[in-house]
C-alpha cells in the first residue's frame, strides 16, 4: 500500500503572507519545508502528499507549485483564490493554467469569515461554477457553526466534489459533540461530500488523552463510511500535539478499530479518487523520487 498524506502544509515565514501566524503558537512561527519532514516521511512509508494552502494569497499557491515541481512526491496543490472577487473565475483559470496540472482544488479558508453563512452567498456562485467546469476539488475549511451553510452550498452544487477538512474542527475540549454530530450526519447525507481524517489531534487540549477521540471518530465512520474518509497529517500544525509517526500510528489504530478492512481506502485510494492527480506512483519513481 502506498500511503498518501492528503493534507500537508509547508511555509517560509519570510514570504510574509501568513497573517494567521502572528497569533499562532510560537512553535509554528518558523519555516517548515520539505527537508524538515523528509526523514519522518520516509520512515512512515508515505509515498505521496497533497499540499494545502496556508496563506490567503494566490502568490502562496504559486509558491507551492514551485515546491511541487521540485519534489515529484508531491501529487499536487490545493490553492487559494478570493471566491468573492468579480473575476474569481478568471483567477481560478489562471492558477490552473500556471499549475500545469498541479492544481487539484481550492480552499477559501471559510473558517475565518465572521459570517457563518458565507459559503452559501450567491456572490460565490461563479467561483464554484468554475471549480466544477475545471473538475477541481473544493476543500471546506469550516467550524461547526458553518456546517449548515456548507450543506446549503452543496445542495445547490450537487456535482461539486467537496471534502470537509479536519472533520469540521469539532469542539472536543468543551464537549460540543451533540451539535457537531447532528450537523455531520446531515452533511454526510449528501453523496458527493468526503471528509478528511485529519486535524483531530490538535483539537485536544494539552494533556488530554488521545482516547478522547474515539467517539468522534466512530461518528465519522458511521456517517461517511470508509469510502469517504481520507487521511491527512495536517503537518506541521500537528506538531503542537504529537509527531508525524504518532498521529499516523494513532490514525491506523482508529481505522483498524472502526473499519478494519478499509486501511488502504482511508490511507491511499480515497485520496487518489477524490483529488485525481495527474502524477502517478510510477511517474514519481521514474523521476527518481525516494520519499
Amino acid at each position: 500500500m502506498h500511503l498518501i498524506d492528503a493534507h500537508r502544509h509547508y511555509w517560509r515565514t519570510d514570504r510574509g503572507d501568513y497573517a494567521w501566524l502572528r497569533d499562532a503558537d510560537p512553535a509554528l512561527q518558523r519555516d517548515f519545508l520539505p527537508a524538515d519532514l523528509a526523514a519522518q516521511q520516509a520512515a512512515a512509508g508515505v509515498t505521496g502528499s497533497v499540499l494545502v494552502q496556508a496563506a490567503a494569497t494566490e502568490a502562496e499557491t504559486r509558491y507551492l507549485f514551485e515546491l511541487a515541481r521540485a519534489d515529484p512526491g508531491i501529487l499536487g496543490v490545493v490553492g487559494w483564490v478570493d471566491f468573492e472577487a468579480p473575476d474569481a473565475a478568471l483567477r481560478i483559470r489562471a492558477l490552473a493554467r500556471d499549475g500545469e496540472g498541479l492544481l487539484l482544488g481550492l480552499r477559501p479558508m471559510a473558517q475565518d469569515h465572521p459570517d457563518p453563512g458565507w459559503l452559501a452567498r450567491p456572490a460565490l456562485d461563479a467561483a464554484f461554477g468554475c471549480l466544477q467546469e475545471l473538475e477541481l476539488g473544493f476543500d471546506a475549511l469550516v467550524r461547526p457553526a458553518q456546517l449548515p451553510a456548507l450543506r446549503r452550498r452543496l445542495q445547490r452544487e450537487p456535482e461539486l466534489r467537496a471534502v470537509l477538512d479536519h472533520a469540521g474542527k469539532p469542539d472536543i475540549v468543551h464537549d460540543g459533540f451533540d451539535d457537531w454530530a447532528a450537523r455531520i450526519h446531515e452533511l454526510a447525507e449528501l453523496p458527493k461530500i468526503c471528509c478528511k481524517f485529519s486535524g483531530l489531534l490538535t483539537e485536544l487540549a494539552p494533556g488530554m488523552s488521545p482516547d478522547a477521540l474515539d467517539r468522534w471518530v466512530a461518528h465519522l465512520f458511521a456517517c461517511f463510511g470508509p469510502a469517504r474518509l481520507i487521511w491527512g497529517s495536517d503537518w506541521p500544525v500537528l506538531t503542537l500535539r504529537g509527531s508525524y509517526a504518532e498521529w499516523l500510528e494513532l490514525a491506523r489504530a482508529l481505522v483498524q478499530r472502526h473499519a478494519p478492512h478499509a486501511l488502504e481506502r482511508v490511507f491511499s485510494r480515497n485520496a487518489l479518487a477524490f483529488y485525481r492527480p495527474r502524477r502517478t506512483h510510477a511517474q514519481r519513481e521514474a523521476a527518481g523520487s525516494h520519499p
